[in-house]
């Protein structure tokens, strides 16, 4: 969810006025996804590198995170969202790292849509924390497949993405999923995330459905003339 901070400082307001918006965003996006049908909706909130930005603006997304939680909440249960944390909740106040616990307990037997919120979170620790869990349970090298590797993602239990939406434009992949979205479809808009709004979302589950995912092979085309020339 890129481009908070340039939304609000390209209309002269503080960077924080822009992760708001970026929040209330979020709410239309979630309700979106139910309209939509999506089924798991990953959302990147907070790296394990955003730690370095100004101590002001790390302390309110703290705070708007907390906010989220005290004022959506009851409603994401009734709506029949089951919240998922994937990162370290370890660096979170003690208050707010139960509030996130609660959440997560709260909504776990409901299906209607799954929201990971990806806080505290890199790609590179997850593989990383990972790695390390399967060395401690003593795991043989030769026992280690892709689906148990998969098991021991913070994610585990959810399917790797389909399609990865990046807003503002930015080329990069910035840590996120790098295991999971090895053949996720990228979509990418220089909209800021404050205005990806409901249309913009449709316009790049549209765009996904007219791709041909190969997953390393050949397109269903070319096998159709290889079938044919045979």
């Amino acid at each position: 969810m890129d481009g908070n901070g340039r939304w609000a400082l390209a209309r002269g307001l503080p960077r924080l006025a822009g992760h708001r918006a970026g929040t209330e965003n979020l709410r239309r996006i979630i309700t979106a996804s139910v309209e939509f049908g999506v089924k798991y909706l990953t959302i990147y909130a907070f790296s394990t590198e955003n730690w370095g930005r100004p101590r002001e603006e790390v302390d309110g997304l703290m705070h708007i995170l907390e906010n989220v939680i005290d004022k959506e909440l009851a409603e994401l249960n009734k709506e029949g969202v089951q919240l998922r944390h994937i990162g370290h909740l370890e660096r979170l106040a003690p208050a707010l790292q139960k509030k996130v616990q609660y959440a997560i307990e709260l909504t776990k037997n409901n299906s209607r849509l799954v929201l990971n919120v990806a806080f505290n979170y890199g790609g590179r620790d997850e593989i990383i924390c990972a790695i390390q869990r399967i060395v401690r349970d003593g795991i043989r090298p030769e026992a280690v497949t892709d689906k148990l590797v998969g098991d021991y993602l913070f994610t585990a239990g959810v399917p790797d993405p389909d399609l990865i939406i990046r807003t503002s434009g930015e080329l990069r992949v910035s840590n996120f999923l790098i295991w999971q979205g090895a053949y996720s479809e990228w979509y990418v808009t220089p909209i800021y995330w404050p205005d990806f709004n409901k249309d913009e979302y449709r316009k790049a589950l549209d765009t996904y459905a007219r791709r041909d995912r190969r997953y390393g092979g050949l397109s269903q085309s070319v096998e159709d003339d290889s079938h044919h020339a045979d």
